[in-house]
């Protein structure tokens, strides 16, 4: 290995490190605005279309963690058998316990951190379902990771607003 190999590895690894931070504050966003909630109030849906906080995070648990992560860059395929490309990770059901859905969530982003420091920033996806969505557009690990902060930033987003309709509470407010 080359003098610029190593640089290269480096750097990736750094890249790859400096990405997965900005993911786990956003990870932490997510968590942090439900703090306090009781289950009643994370099932409660307080906008038109229906979905509630606690759907809000098993669908990122179930189809941002778990797919983009252990499905699509590691290729572990088997572990989204059964979810497809509809709603169905927004619904959870009455009986399961609100804590065991924010514990998935949490699970879920220590098995995505264990793939991601695992793989290269330019290593290419295992897998894709082209049969549900056609050719892939994210070619690499840097691309699913900065497409998952993406979609996890827009969620905590929607969760501010969710919490702030609930009881008033906001997560940061800049002025």
């Amino acid at each position: 290995m080359t003098v610029t190999d190593k640089l290269s590895d480096t750097a990736v690894g750094d890249e790859v490190r400096a990405l997965l931070r900005v993911l786990d504050g956003q990870r932490r966003h997510v968590l942090g605005i439900l703090e306090g909630l009781d289950a009643n109030d994370l099932r409660r849906p307080v906008l038109p279309s229906g979905w509630h906080c606690l759907g809000l995070v098993q669908h990122l648990a179930l189809d941002v963690e778990r797919f983009w992560f252990r499905a699509v860059v590691a290729g572990d395929e088997e572990v989204v058998r059964g979810l497809t490309s509809g709603d169905e990770a927004w619904k959870v059901a009455p009986e399961v316990p609100a804590v065991e859905v924010l514990d998935l969530y949490r699970k879920e982003a220590a098995l995505a951190d264990a793939v991601i420091t695992a793989t290269a920033a330019e290593a290419a996806p295992a897998w894709w379902p082209h049969d549900l969505f056609g050719e892939p557009h994210l070619h690499t690990l840097r691309d699913v990771l900065l497409h998952v902060i993406t979609e996890t930033a827009c969620h905590a987003g929607h969760l501010d607003a969710a919490r702030e309709l609930i009881d008033g509470r906001r997560w940061m407010v800049l002025t």
